[in-house]
């Protein structure tokens, strides 16, 4: 009788070992079965299952089984929160699900780009961060919101500093753009902006300057130079005659040379027949292109051309014809490679 009571106990006891073993397994094993830390994005389109289709690729099975298991038993499917999750090695079911029940998001590092025209930062916005592009199209060419931030349509580019920056994959339209003014606030710090008042502009025009020296010239030696002789032209009221700014204007970046057909298209963005700068950026510029126009070269050339060795730099000319000399000679090697 004793043998049988120490039998039942001994049976006894290793049942509890296993049913804690597999109660172990599935809270604490690690849910990420691989060696490096994965994220998941969870949309306002989420509900369990689709959670669960997310983890699930790099979970193993019995982890995977428990934090079903814990999602399913409490109101989690009901209280989805969006977010960007991490999910490191070593990581179990109950640290991850807590995390997203919490909604204790991992911050992402977001780099704001220099693109050409808003709708392309916005196709980009799209792909990074939950809000889709339409909808950032729809903010960027929204008036009143621009209005509100200080800008028009034309402008809004100037609000963006490209750098990189840390913040919530699910951010939201407003929090975006309010962090942006205070990114662009903290930019334009006391130095720049007496820079910019010394060359006697206002930030908005030294930004839509950078982004017509930044599409003139990639080399940023030659950037204060391109910019000083901007600066020049538009004291002494002569055309800028940028032809980046008709490319804008017709919105054919790939133009490679550029014809006297072209230079008479209509719109305000042309600078071969309104004198002045462009109502606004015609690309997001460079923090080089800003500090360059800020920082710019004082010189008298008041004409430039691309060498001839298609190096990407210029030649600089003060007169007419020295330009039209070195024009000749860029032309000259244009049609030597059958660049049409």
């Amino acid at each position: 009788m004793k043998k049988g009571k120490t039998l039942y106990t001994v049976l006894g006891v290793f049942c509890v070992v296993v049913i804690l073993a597999a109660l172990y397994t599935c809270l604490f094993s690690s849910l990420n079965n691989g060696e490096e830390t994965t994220y998941i994005y969870i949309d306002e389109d989420d509900n369990c299952d689709s959670v669960f289709a997310k983890i699930a690729p790099a979970a193993a099975p019995q982890a995977m089984s428990g934090f079903t298991t814990i999602a399913r038993h409490t109101d989690y499917g009901e209280n989805i929160k969006t977010g960007r999750y991490e999910i490191a090695p070593g990581d179990g079911p109950l640290t991850v699900f807590r995390r997203l029940k919490r909604g204790q998001q991992t911050p992402m590092r977001l780099t704001i780009p220099s693109v050409r025209t808003m709708d392309d930062l916005a196709a980009y916005l799209g792909e990074k961060l939950m809000i889709d592009s339409t909808r950032w199209a729809e903010t960027f060419h929204s008036d009143s919101l621009c209005q509100s931030l200080g800008y028009d349509t034309a402008t809004i580019a100037c609000l963006f500093i490209p750098n990189t920056y840390e913040l919530y994959w699910n951010v939201s339209i407003d929090k975006f753009m309010e962090r942006m003014q205070k990114e662009n606030d903290a930019f334009w710090n006391s130095e720049r902006t007496a820079q910019a008042e010394a060359c006697e502009m206002t930030k908005n025009e030294v930004i839509t300057l950078a982004s017509i020296v930044d599409e003139e010239t990639a080399n940023n030696a030659e950037k204060p130079m391109v910019a000083g002789m901007y600066i020049n032209r538009l004291k002494q009221n002569i055309p800028l005659q940028a032809d980046p700014t008709v490319k804008f204007a017709l919105k054919d970046f790939g133009l490679k040379r550029i014809y006297q057909k072209h230079l008479s298209v209509k719109s305000p963005y042309n600078t071969y027949v309104n004198e002045g700068l462009p109502p606004g950026p015609i690309r997001i510029p460079t923090v080089a292109g800003i500090d360059a126009v800020l920082k710019h070269t004082k010189h008298n050339y008041l004409y430039m051309c691309a060498k001839e060795d298609f190096s990407g730099t210029h030649n600089f000319a003060t007169t007419y014809s020295e330009h039209l000399a070195n024009a000749a000679k860029y032309v000259k090697a244009l049609n030597q490679k059958n660049i049409k």
